[in-house]
């Protein structure tokens, strides 16, 4: 009986001191990262708001081509979603859609993950003019995790998880938009 009663106590104790640690645990995580393309703003705006042509430069695009996409509203525009299913359990099955646009500056998304896991995060691009040839472009993904589970943020470091692939990415629109072969028309808003 008492161990029975020392076990019981030793899992209490441990499930009071994991609630505490979350309580006083960050909620939120936020990874931005940038590059320097040497085009205008306008340019780079005009492409980026667009989700299809993420399929250009994303490297969550690349890890699996027979990725299933599908397609609601105006690309481009304040509520066109994105939605994909890859059996590759890293793109997994989930979608994407434009909540805002500032022209020429701004375009936020939200991200509906279903698998490999549900979750919701928001992410965005800016643009800046650094001159009339130069733009800053900035990549982010923020979000929050609900207490208790707020405590893995303390074991998962979301810039290395993500920042990466972000990185990744924003070098892909760099050579893409520098290289002059980017097919102006963008998008058919399909």
């Amino acid at each position: 009986m008492k161990l029975i009663k020392y076990i019981l106590m030793t899992i209490t104790s441990l499930a009071v001191l994991v609630l505490l640690v979350a309580a006083v645990s960050p909620k939120k995580y936020d990874v931005v990262k940038y590059v320097n393309i040497d085009t205008s703003s306008k340019f780079v705006f005009d492409y980026i708001k667009y989700i299809k042509n993420q399929d250009n430069f994303s490297v969550w695009a690349e890890m699996d081509p027979n990725t299933q996409k599908t397609y609601t509203g105006v690309d481009g525009t304040v509520g066109f979603v994105s939605a994909w299913k890859s059996n590759n359990k890293d793109v997994g099955q989930g979608e994407q859609e434009i909540k805002n646009i500032i022209p020429g500056k701004r375009v936020d998304f939200e991200l509906r993950f279903n698998e490999p896991f549900q979750s919701t995060g928001q992410a965005y691009i800016t643009t800046e003019a650094i001159s009339e040839s130069e733009t800053k472009a900035v990549w982010g993904f923020y979000g929050s995790m609900p207490y208790p589970m707020n405590i893995m943020l303390l074991f998962m470091d979301m810039d290395e998880m993500l920042g990466s692939d972000l990185e990744t990415g924003l070098e892909n629109l760099k050579q893409l938009l520098e290289s002059n072969l980017v097919n102006l028309q963008f998008s058919d808003g399909c």
